[in-house]
């Protein structure tokens, strides 16, 4: 079975949330959405526009080709500064 763009771009962002520590609303600030649009968009009642792809991809420090290449690939991508590290059982962002 093959997934639509919109669907490996829904699970590419739910997987890079959860690489950054990122809530939807930490995601919505950082693109400029309210945290109801990016959860309308991540449930599949909106789409993402193609701004909003170049938002994302730029809020993740990444390609679109990146971005819209899978999760596994645009977790792969995430720069080592993004990614959230495991500090006694929650995750928290630490700067690099």
């Amino acid at each position: 079975m093959t997934l639509s763009t919109e669907e490996l771009l829904r699970l590419s962002v739910a997987a890079l949330m959860r690489h950054t520590g990122e809530h939807q609303a930490d995601l919505a600030a950082g693109i400029g959405l309210s945290q109801a649009q990016v959860s309308r968009k991540q449930t599949g009642k909106a789409l993402w526009s193609l701004a909003d792809v170049d938002r994302l991809a730029a809020h993740y420090g990444m390609s679109v080709a990146d971005l819209l290449a899978g999760p596994t690939n645009a977790v792969t991508c995430l720069p080592p500064a993004r990614r959230a590290t495991i500090v006694r059982g929650t995750e928290s962002v630490v700067d690099a």
